[in-house]
């Protein structure tokens, strides 16, 4: 089950914690003592430091990962937090690939079918909550989606349908995860879009 077994508590200080890791200096070990340094003391703030390693911000020793490093630039840190919650809640994105839009009671019932009841309703009420509390501070729209193929209407010329296909793929490097989008030309030669799928199969397949 591709479910984080950390979650919050409480979530009032949520987006205050991001907002002082971004204006901090990345420590050797994102530890609790670095924690209170930001100001953040309450046991319930000490969580973040297990969601933080769900969302692969942090190594299982706590070192920063380089998703935690392009974190810190504010121009792509929304996007790089929508990334980390696809990758740490795989299982429920599989399940629905627009979840950050799911309701508090809608998220409980995936949770419910997802871990096969064996979660109680405390805990699946804070994993919720923290997903939702997450997700409002990520961008999803800018974030890597899944391998898509988007053609035109059935009712389309069979040429136009070709020319009109996006063709996407997703690729990981160093941690970060780029999507490609392939335009194809109008053209009405069979033969060159014969060709052109050929060469994709062989590259991307």
């Amino acid at each position: 089950m591709a479910l984080p077994k950390a979650y919050l508590t409480s979530s009032k200080n949520l987006a205050a914690i991001l907002n002082a890791i971004q204006g901090a200096k990345a420590p050797q070990k994102f530890t609790q003592r670095f924690l209170e340094s930001l100001e953040f003391k309450s046991p319930a703030d000490r969580l973040i430091i297990g969601v933080l390693k769900a969302l692969k911000f942090l190594n299982d020793d706590g070192a920063p990962t380089q998703r935690y490093y392009s974190f810190l630039d504010q121009s792509q840190a929304e996007r790089v937090l929508a990334e980390g919650i696809r990758e740490a809640y795989d299982d429920l994105f599989q399940v629905n690939v627009n979840a950050q839009n799911l309701s508090k009671a809608e998220l409980i019932n995936k949770f419910k079918t997802l871990s096969q009841g064996q979660l109680s309703e405390s805990v699946m009420d804070k994993m919720a909550l923290t997903f939702t509390e997450l997700t409002k501070l990520a961008d999803f729209k800018s974030a890597a989606t899944p391998l898509e193929v988007i053609k035109e209407p059935a009712n389309e010329p069979d040429d136009k349908k070709v020319a009109h296909e996006h063709l996407g793929r997703r690729i990981k490097v160093d941690g970060l995860v780029y999507n490609i989008q392939i335009v194809l030309p109008e053209s009405r030669e069979k033969s060159v879009y014969d060709a052109l799928f050929r060469s994709l199969r062989e590259h991307l397949g």
